[in-house]
């Protein structure tokens, strides 16, 4: 009977250790558990995680190393490191090779002889003071997003199935927490994104004309429909003296907004022109020395400009790699196109300039490739001859009823298909 009772008592003790162990797991996991819900910050959780780790797994130190799926060359970036023997100020290091092989075989890797592990050629030095590792993957719905790391188990036997247990089980509970707050900080990011882009869209809108030049027998309009919120189209009304008015449209490489940045500095740059001389073409010359010296080499403009005198209806105007404008008069249609090539690509660049008489009856239509280079489901653009077609048959209407007409001709040719680039739009008439 004495040895059936040694057994007994064997299993019994056995099974409260067992009881004993898994009521200490339990007591972790709420811990754990408890201490994240209180807290939103990707850093504090990931901090909160590794000391936690370190604590209950009796370990000197902890990491945990996010995947940066943007870095292909070192995708695995260090959150968060804990030393748990703040004395230590030799940080252990996580060599690559085995951040490789975690990322590779996405299982748990535990290693207590370490210079006795064949999978892992050490450089000389690497991992000086490591004597045991235990690294567990961070899962979710299949895909790995980092790696949960303890070094050093204080216990001379090392790190053992039951620490690989549990620490499997924090890394799967952790990823859940840690991929949904990294989601939750990125919204915020993208969130304060689009209110920057907002006030940037209003300040855009802002430097736009309010209204329209009031001249004495002119019918003026003009609009401009950024394709995102900024655009890098612009169009300018400057009055230069009583009788003169500066008209300007540009169109900006790229979009959004480098290219909003790039149109406020062409704006900024034309008007300070405009104050030291009203010749259209030096204007532009001088334009374009200055935004060739503060624009990046792969940035262009290209700017119709001219300067309007009301009081002998002449138009003198400068193209400076723009779409050729259409200039209407007595029955007649003529291509505004002298000028130059387009701005801030090569210094001191010599510019032409035109002057036309604008008689009564004439129509000015100056515009961006938004709307000539419009597609539609074919793949087709709008295309100038259309354009011009349209603005001969409709010659009768008002500037806004006109620009009314392309744009809404414009978006019946798209049938739908989004707008992929700014649309701006100037039409000048003198009435009969």
């Amino acid at each position: 009977m004495c040895p059936k009772s040694y057994k007994e008592d064997d299993q019994l003790s056995k099974e409260n250790l067992r009881l004993k162990s898994a009521v200490e797991e339990l007591s972790i996991l709420n811990d754990m558990a408890t201490a994240i819900a209180s807290t939103q910050s990707l850093d504090q959780i990931t901090n909160l995680i590794v000391k936690k780790c370190v604590k209950h797994l009796k370990s000197e130190q902890g990491s945990i190393q996010l995947i940066d799926e943007k870095d292909f060359v070192n995708p695995f970036h260090t959150m968060i490191r804990i030393r748990d023997n703040i004395d230590d100020k030799d940080s252990l290091r996580f060599d690559k090779q085995i951040s490789d092989i975690m990322l590779a075989n996405k299982k748990p890797l535990l290693i207590n002889e370490f210079k006795r592990e064949e999978k892992i050629a050490l450089r000389e030095n690497s991992f000086l003071k490591i004597r045991s590792l235990l690294s567990v993957p961070m899962i979710i719905k299949g895909k790995m997003i980092g790696i949960l790391s303890l070094f050093n188990k204080e216990s001379d036997d090392g790190f053992n199935e039951t620490d690989q247990r549990l620490l499997q089980i924090i890394a799967a509970q952790s990823a859940n927490v840690i991929e949904n707050s990294r989601l939750f900080e990125e919204e915020k990011k993208l969130i304060l994104i689009q209110q920057e882009i907002q006030v940037a869209s209003e300040i855009q809108k802002n430097l736009l004309p309010l209204k329209m030049p009031d001249i004495n027998g002119y019918d003026i309009y003009a609009i401009n429909i950024p394709a995102r919120e900024v655009g890098g189209d612009y169009y300018d009304f400057i009055k230069v003296s009583e009788n003169k008015t500066a008209i300007a449209l540009g169109d900006v490489s790229g979009k959004g907004l480098p290219a909003s940045m790039l149109m406020a500095n062409l704006q900024a740059t034309l008007r300070g022109q405009l104050l030291f001389c009203n010749c259209a073409k030096d204007c532009i010359k001088r334009a374009n020395n200055l935004l060739h010296k503060s624009t990046d080499i792969s940035k262009f403009v290209t700017l119709f400009f001219g300067i309007l005198d009301t009081e002998k209806n002449i138009l003198t105007y400068c193209n400076a790699g723009h779409n050729v404008p259409v200039f209407l008069a007595k029955g007649n249609k003529f291509k505004l196109d002298k000028g130059g090539m387009l701005l801030s690509c090569i210094e001191d660049t010599n510019y032409d300039e035109e002057a036309i008489s604008f008689e009564k009856g004439s129509t000015l239509v100056v515009f961006s490739d938004g709307i000539t280079e419009a597609m539609n489901e074919a793949e087709e653009e709008y295309g100038e001859e259309r354009l011009y077609d349209l603005i001969e048959n409709k010659l009768s209407l008002s500037s806004k009823l006109l620009a009314e007409e392309i744009l809404g001709d414009v978006k019946i040719f798209t049938s739908g298909i989004p707008q992929m680039d700014d649309i701006t739009l100037l039409i000048i008439k003198r009435y009969e």
